[in-house]
C-alpha cells in the first residue's frame, strides 16, 4: 500500500476543506487543457481536522523538471476566466482570504487583499500608516494593476518554493490559496522567499511573457504576503512591509 501523508488542523475552521477544494479546482483546470506538466497529490480523505493524501516521494529538482514546472504553470495561466476573485472565501496560510466575483482587478486586489490584511493589523499606529497609504494611492494602484492585466487566470495564490514538490519524474502543487487573478501574482510570490533558478523564469517568460510593469507590480502583489506574514508571525516582517510602501510610493 502506498504511504500516506496526513496534515492536521488544530483550529475550528474549514481551512483544510477549502484547501482540497482549491486543489480540485487546479486539477480541473489542468485536465481541461490537457496539461500533463503539473500534478495534484491524490486525496484520500479530508475533514475539518485533517487531510490524508498519497505521500509524494520528493527528489532533486532537475533542470528538466524546473522547465516542466515553468511550462506547466504558464499553460495553467494562459487559460482565461471571465472575472476575478472567487465565489467563496478561503485561506492564505492561517488567515482568512476574502473573495467576491469582480470585473475590476485593481479594485479587487486593493480591497480584498491589501485592505483586508491592513484591517487585521493590531498596532493602531501602524494600521493607520497603511490605511493612509491606501487612501493616498488607491486610484494610482488600481489604474496600474487594471490597465496592465489582460485577463483573469486561475492562480495557485501561495506559490513559494515550499508549496512545489518534485518527485523523480513529476511536479506537484500543494497548499494553494486559489482565486482568479493577474497571473503575475504567482510569479511575484515565487520571488519572495528564495525563488527558483533562472531556467524557471526564462522558460515561463519565453512561453508567456511578463508585462513591462511586472517589476513594479510584483512589489504591490508581494506586499499582500508581507502583510499576511506580519499579521501571522510578527514584527520580523514589518520591514518588508515598510520597504514595499517606500518602493511603491517612488514608482507609481
Amino acid at each position: 500500500m502506498s504511504s500516506v501523508f496526513t496534515k492536521s488542523n488544530p483550529f475550528d475552521n474549514d481551512s483544510l476543506i477549502k484547501e482540497v477544494k482549491g486543489l480540485n479546482l487546479i486539477k480541473e483546470n489542468l485536465s481541461k487543457s490537457n496539461n500533463n506538466y503539473l500534478k495534484i497529490p491524490d486525496i484520500i480523505n479530508v475533514n475539518k481536522s485533517e487531510i490524508q493524501m498519497k505521500k509524494i516521494q520528493t527528489s532533486f529538482a532537475s533542470e528538466d523538471l524546473i522547465k516542466k514546472f515553468a511550462f506547466g504553470l504558464a499553460k495553467l495561466h494562459e487559460q482565461k476566466n471571465k472575472s476575478y476573485g472567487l465565489e467563496y472565501d478561503n485561506f492564505i496560510g492561517l488567515n482568512p482570504q476574502k473573495n467576491i466575483i469582480s470585473d475590476n482587478w485593481g479594485k479587487f486586489f486593493i480591497e480584498y487583499r491589501l485592505a483586508y490584511q491592513i484591517s487585521l493589523i493590531k498596532d493602531t499606529q501602524i494600521k493607520q500608516k497603511f490605511e493612509d497609504f491606501l487612501d493616498d494611492n488607491f486610484k494610482k494602484i488600481e489604474s496600474l494593476l487594471t490597465e496592465t492585466t489582460n485577463y483573469a487566470s486561475l492562480v495557485h495564490g501561495d506559490l513559494w518554493s515550499g508549496n512545489v514538490l518534485f518527485s523523480k519524474t513529476a511536479v506537484y502543487l500543494i497548499d494553494p490559496a486559489v482565486y482568479y487573478a493577474d497571473r503575475e501574482v504567482d510569479i511575484a510570490m515565487t520571488e519572495l522567499f528564495g525563488g527558483f533558478n533562472n531556467s524557471f523564469y526564462e522558460t515561463y517568460n519565453s512561453y508567456l511573457p511578463l508585462s513591462k510593469s511586472y517589476n513594479t507590480k510584483k512589489i504591490i502583489y508581494n506586499l499582500y504576503h508581507y502583510l499576511n506574514h506580519y499579521n501571522l508571525f510578527g514584527t520580523s516582517y514589518l520591514n518588508g512591509c515598510l520597504s514595499s510602501l517606500k518602493f511603491i510610493n517612488e514608482k507609481i
